[in-house]
Formats: structure tokens, C-alpha cells, sequence
């Protein structure tokens, strides 16, 4: 069994979304293979916009060392974001950002050390992103650099591994394709991959 960590990174909070339905089928499978699944909606959480070191050195609020020991709780993260002006909303990365708050996501680097301490080793993610754009023109054209952004400069470096991800794109098409995402989806629950 795995216990695994679900993050709407979708910054409006309204059950409606794609995002969300997203999340539902990963956590449907999940559960039917015996896995134990949590979820946290990035958007339903009030958060202020970090704006210099002394904020992130203090700290979190409530709601993020609360969000912080969901994610120390976890063997795998699930991060599912729709994509918005060629990267991930501002909201999410605010709540990243809040998230890495006391040196969360690694140890800073003292006494001429080389590298930081990555402490969430031992934990692995996946990152789903949707888009309007087929996923392909995504990943060749522009580069898939918020994925990238995430996966070694947050996830990687912080020590998730390993770090895959699923892109969904074109998400406005037709019914049946979106059918397909969500079995897409749930498949991966069931395999807590």
C-alpha cells in the first residue's frame, strides 16, 4: 500500500473543473488497489504571495504546516496543474513556494558544503498537466519547460524520485477523449504511479 498525496493545483477551488475530475478518477483507482490517498486543493487555500527571505525563512501559516505534513506523509505525489500562459498559475506556485518554507523541501547548503540536503528522498511524483493545445506541439515546440521547472528545479533537486509526468492536452475536445484522460487516470491510481 502507498500513501499518496493528491494536489489539485487548479487556483480556483470550484469542483467543476477538469483538474478536479482528474484527481477524483486517479483517487477512484487508487482506492480500489488498496491505496491511501489524500488530497489537498491548492486553490481553496488562502495564501499570501511570498516577497522576500525573511518571509520564507519564517514560519508557514496554518494551512501550510498542515500541508507540509500531508506531503511528509506521503510516498508519492500526485501534482495535477492546468497550464496557463505557457506555465503553471501563480496561485500554485505561490503555494509551492509557501510550501518550501524553513527549508521544507531541502536543506540549504553550510559550511561549504556542495549540495543541499534533499529531504524527500525516498518519495517519488507524477506530474499532470492539461492543456488547450495538443500535448505534443507542448513538449516539442515549446519545450515543456514548467514541467521542467518542477521536475528538477522543485521536485528533483528536493529529491522525489523518480519524477514522470502525464500531459493531457487538447482538454476542450470531445467527450469521449476526456473519458479516455479520466481512464488514463485512473489507471495510474490503481498503480499508485
Amino acid at each position: 500500500m502507498t500513501n499518496i498525496l493528491l494536489i489539485n493545483g487548479h487556483p480556483d477551488p470550484d469542483p467543476g473543473h477538469f483538474c478536479a475530475a482528474l484527481c477524483e478518477a486517479y483517487a477512484s483507482g487508487a482506492r480500489e488497489a488498496g491505496h491511501q490517498v489524500s488530497r489537498l486543493d491548492a486553490g481553496a487555500i488562502e495564501l499570501e504571495f511570498l516577497k522576500n527571505q525573511a518571509e520564507f525563512s519564517s514560519a508557514p501559516p496554518e494551512a501550510v504546516a498542515e500541508a507540509q505534513a500531508a506531503v511528509s506523509a506521503a510516498d508519492h505525489l500526485v501534482l495535477i496543474y492546468p497550464l496557463w500562459l505557457g506555465t503553471m498559475p501563480a496561485k500554485l506556485k505561490a503555494f509551492l513556494e509557501q510550501l518550501g518554507r524553513q527549508n521544507f523541501f531541502l536543506e540549504t547548503v553550510k559550511d561549504g558544503g556542495r549540495w543541499p540536503a534533499q529531504k524527500m528522498k525516498g518519495k517519488s511524483a507524477r506530474i499532470v498537466v492539461t492543456m488547450g493545445m495538443p500535448g505534443l506541439a507542448y513538449r516539442l515546440l515549446f519545450g515543456g519547460h514548467s514541467l521542467k521547472a518542477l521536475e528538477k528545479g522543485i521536485l528533483g533537486i528536493s529529491g522525489f524520485k523518480p519524477v514522470r509526468d502525464t500531459v493531457f492536452g487538447m482538454v476542450e475536445g470531445s467527450a469521449e477523449r476526456r473519458a479516455s484522460m479520466l481512464e488514463k487516470m485512473t489507471t495510474l491510481g490503481r498503480k499508485g504511479a
